[in-house]
C-alpha cells in the first residue's frame, strides 16, 4: 500500500477475509487422510484409556450414527415435507391476508363513497322543505276544491230530482190523457165515425187542408181541461211537500258524505263548525 497523507477511504478500510484452503482440518489435504490418522490414533487412545468405550459412549455413537443416517438418507425428504408444509401455511396466510386486504379496500371504497353523505342529506332536507311548502299550498287550495265539488254534487242532485219529478208528471199526464181519449172514442159513435172517415181520407189523400184530426182534437181538449183545473186548484201543499222531501234528501246526502255544510228545514245551507 502506498503511503499518502489523505484520510483512508472505505474501499481501503475493508478487512481482508482469510482464504480457506479446505480439505482435512483446513490443511488442503484430502479428507481420506482422516482414515489412517484415525486408525493410528485409536490404538494409543484406547490403550491408555484416553477414550473409554462404555454404554454411554455407545449410546452416543448410535445416536450420532442415527442422526447422520437420517441427515444423509432422509434429510431431503424431511426438508421437502417441512418445506411443503411451510409453503402451504404461507399460502393460507397469504390468502387470509388477501381477504382481509380486500375487505379493507371495500370498506375504504364505502367510506370514500360516503364522503358526500352530508351533501346528500342537505339535498334531501331541501327537497323535504320544498315538499312541505307544496303540501301547505295544496292544503290551502284543497278545501276550496272539495267545497266546489260538494256544491256541484248538491246542485246535480237538485237537477236530477227536478228532472225525475218532471218525467213522472209527464208520464202520469200522458197515461191519464190516453185513458181519457180511449174512453171517449169507446163510448162515442160520432167520434168513432169521424176518426174512421179521417183515416180513410188520409189514406186516399183526399183529406182537406185545415181538417182537424179527431184524436188530436180529443187530446187537446183533455189538456185544455186539465190546465183549467190545475189553475183553479191550490198546489201549494204538494209543492211544499215535494220541496220538504228534496231538502231532507240533500241534508241526508250532506251528512252521509261529511260535507262542509248542511241544509236546514227552510232550505238554506249553513257551514258546519
Amino acid at each position: 500500500m502506498n503511503f499518502h497523507a489523505s484520510a483512508p477511504r472505505d474501499e481501503e478500510a475493508k478487512a481482508v477475509e482469510p482464504v480457506s484452503k479446505g480439505g482435512l482440518f483446513g490443511t488442503g489435504l484430502s479428507e481420506w487422510f482422516a482414515l489412517p490418522i484415525g486408525m493410528t490414533a485409536a490404538v494409543p487412545i484406547l490403550k491408555f484409556d484416553w477414550y473409554v468405550v462404555n454404554e454411554e459412549t455407545q449410546l452416543a455413537a448410535v445416536f450420532v450414527a442415527f442422526c447422520v443416517a437420517v441427515y444423509t438418507q432422509g434429510g431431503e425428504a424431511i426438508h421437502t415435507a417441512l418445506d411443503e408444509k411451510a409453503k402451504t401455511l404461507l399460502k393460507e396466510h397469504n390468502e387470509a391476508e388477501d381477504k382481509v386486504i380486500a375487505a379493507l379496500e371495500q370498506k375504504l371504497d364505502f367510506l370514500k363513497a360516503n364522503q358526500n353523505m352530508v351533501n346528500d342529506f342537505e339535498a334531501i332536507n331541501a327537497i323535504r322543505e320544498e315538499s312541505y311548502k307544496n303540501l301547505s299550498a295544496a292544503g290551502v287550495v284543497k278545501p276550496q276544491h272539495d267545497f266546489k265539488v260538494q256544491m256541484e254534487r248538491i246542485l246535480s242532485m237538485i237537477a236530477q230530482e227536478e228532472a225525475s219529478v218532471s218525467d213522472k208528471i209527464k208520464v202520469a199526464l200522458m197515461a191519464e190523457a190516453t185513458a181519457f181519449v180511449t174512453k171517449e172514442f169507446t163510448t162515442s159513435k160520432e167520434l168513432k165515425k169521424a176518426s174512421l172517415d179521417a183515416a180513410i181520407a188520409q189514406i186516399k189523400g183526399a183529406a182537406k187542408e185545415g181538417t182537424v184530426d179527431p184524436v188530436r182534437a180529443q187530446f187537446s181538449k183533455f189538456l185544455i181541461a186539465k190546465a183549467d183545473a190545475a189553475s183553479k186548484m191550490d198546489g201549494a201543499s204538494e209543492e211544499l211537500a215535494a220541496r220538504a222531501s228534496l231538502i231532507a234528501k240533500m241534508s241526508a246526502v250532506s251528512n252521509s258524505e261529511s260535507m262542509f255544510f248542511d241544509i236546514d228545514a227552510s232550505g238554506k245551507p249553513f257551514m258546519k263548525a
